[in-house]
C-alpha cells in the first residue's frame, strides 16, 4: 500500500517539475529570439552582404575583394592604430580609477552614500552634454588654458611644446589623448559599482584574520583584496575593452563624421559610420564590422585566458 501511494506523488512531483520548467522556458522564449534574431543573425547577415558590392542596393558578388580593400585602405589602418591606442590607455585608467573608488566607498565613512552617487553620476549623465562642455572647457580660451595661466603653469607647458592658447581636442597631437582622460572620468563611476559588487562578497572575517597577523591596509590590500578580485577584474576588464573598441560618439561629437583633425579621431566604429551613412558602401562597412567583431571577440578570449580561470589557491 505504500509503493502504491508513493507512485502517484512521485508522478506529481514530476508533473510539477515539467510545469515549471515549461513556465520557465516560456518566460525567457521571446528574449532568447530576440537575442538570436536582433544579435547572432545581424552578425550573420552582416558577414553575407560583406562579400557583396552593395550600395543603394546589391550589385554583385566579389567575394573577399572588400576585405583586401580594408585591409590596404590608410584610413582604415589609422583607425585601427587610434582604437587600439584608445583601448590601451582608457581600459587600465578605468579599471585603477574604478578600484580606487570601490575600496573608497566601501569603508565606512561618513556619506558614504553621498560619496558613492557623486562618483557615479558622471555615469548616468548625457555623453553628448559632458563632451560639448568638455570642448568648451579645453577649447583656446576655455577654462583650463585660464586655470593654468592663473596658476603660473605656462612655463612648464611650453616647455612640453604646448603654447597658452593651446586647442587641446582641436589639435590632432592631443585630441585622443583629451578624449582619453574624458572617458576614463566618466567611465570610472560605472567600473567602481562592478568592483564594489565583487569588493562585498569578500568575507571581513579574512581581513579580521590578516589584521591579528600585523597585516596593514596596504599588505591586505595587495595580498588579499587584490588576488581575491581575480574574476572582478576579468568583468571590469571585459566590459572595459568591448566598450574602448566601439568608441562612437565622443570622437563623432569633437571630430564629426570625418575625425578631425586630421583623423586622429577616426575610430573604427566611426569609420564604419563613415562608410555606411555617408558613403552608402553598405557591404564595404559590413566587412569593417565583422573586423571589429573578431578583435573584439579576440580581445575577449585573450581576456579571459589572462583572467577568467579561477584562482589556484
Amino acid at each position: 500500500m505504500a509503493a502504491a501511494g508513493s507512485r502517484p506523488s512521485a508522478l506529481a512531483g514530476r508533473s510539477e517539475r515539467r510545469s515549471e520548467l515549461i513556465a520557465a522556458y516560456s518566460l525567457i522564449a521571446i528574449p532568447i529570439a530576440l537575442f538570436l534574431v536582433l544579435n547572432i543573425g545581424s552578425i550573420l547577415y552582416a558577414l553575407y552582404i560583406s562579400f557583396w558590392e552593395w550600395t543603394t542596393r546589391p550589385r554583385e558578388i566579389i567575394g573577399i575583394a572588400n576585405y583586401q580593400e580594408i585591409l590596404g585602405d590608410k584610413v582604415f589602418q589609422r583607425s585601427v592604430t587610434n582604437t587600439i591606442y584608445y583601448a590601451a590607455l582608457v581600459v587600465p585608467l578605468q579599471m585603477a580609477l574604478g578600484l580606487f573608488l570601490a575600496v573608497v566607498v566601501n569603508q565606512k565613512i561618513r556619506g558614504q552614500t553621498f560619496f558613492r552617487a557623486a562618483f557615479y553620476f558622471p555615469a548616468i549623465a548625457s555623453s553628448a552634454a559632458i563632451t560639448v562642455l568638455f570642448i568648451f572647457i579645453m577649447s583656446p580660451s576655455g577654462l583650463f588654458n585660464e586655470v593654468r595661466s592663473l596658476l603660473g603653469l605656462n612655463p612648464l607647458f611650453q616647455a612640453l611644446g604646448f603654447g597658452p592658447g593651446h586647442n587641446w581636442v582641436g589639435n590632432s597631437s592631443t585630441a585622443m589623448n583629451s578624449i582619453i582622460l574624458l572617458n576614463a572620468w566618466t567611465t570610472s563611476g560605472t567600473m567602481m559599482l562592478f568592483y564594489l559588487s565583487f569588493l562585498q562578497t569578500i568575507s571581513r572575517e579574512i581581513y579580521e584574520a590578516a589584521a591579528i597577523d600585523g597585516a596593514g591596509p596596504w599588505q591586505a590590500f595587495w595580498k588579499i583584496t587584490f588576488p581575491l578580485l581575480r574574476p572582478g577584474h576579468y568583468f571590469v576588464a571585459t566590459v572595459s575593452v568591448i566598450g574602448a573598441l566601439q568608441l562612437f560618439d565622443q570622437a563623432i561629437i569633437a571630430g564629426g563624421s570625418g575625425g578631425e583633425p586630421a583623423n586622429s579621431l577616426t575610430t573604427m566604429v566611426l569609420y564604419l559610420y563613415r562608410e555606411a551613412i555617408r558613403e552608402f558602401h553598405f557591404g564595404y562597412a559590413a566587412a569593417v564590422g565583422i573586423i571589429l567583431f573578431v578583435i573584439i571577440f579576440g580581445a575577449t578570449l585573450v581576456q579571459r585566458r589572462l583572467f577568467g580561470q579561477a584562482p589556484s589557491w
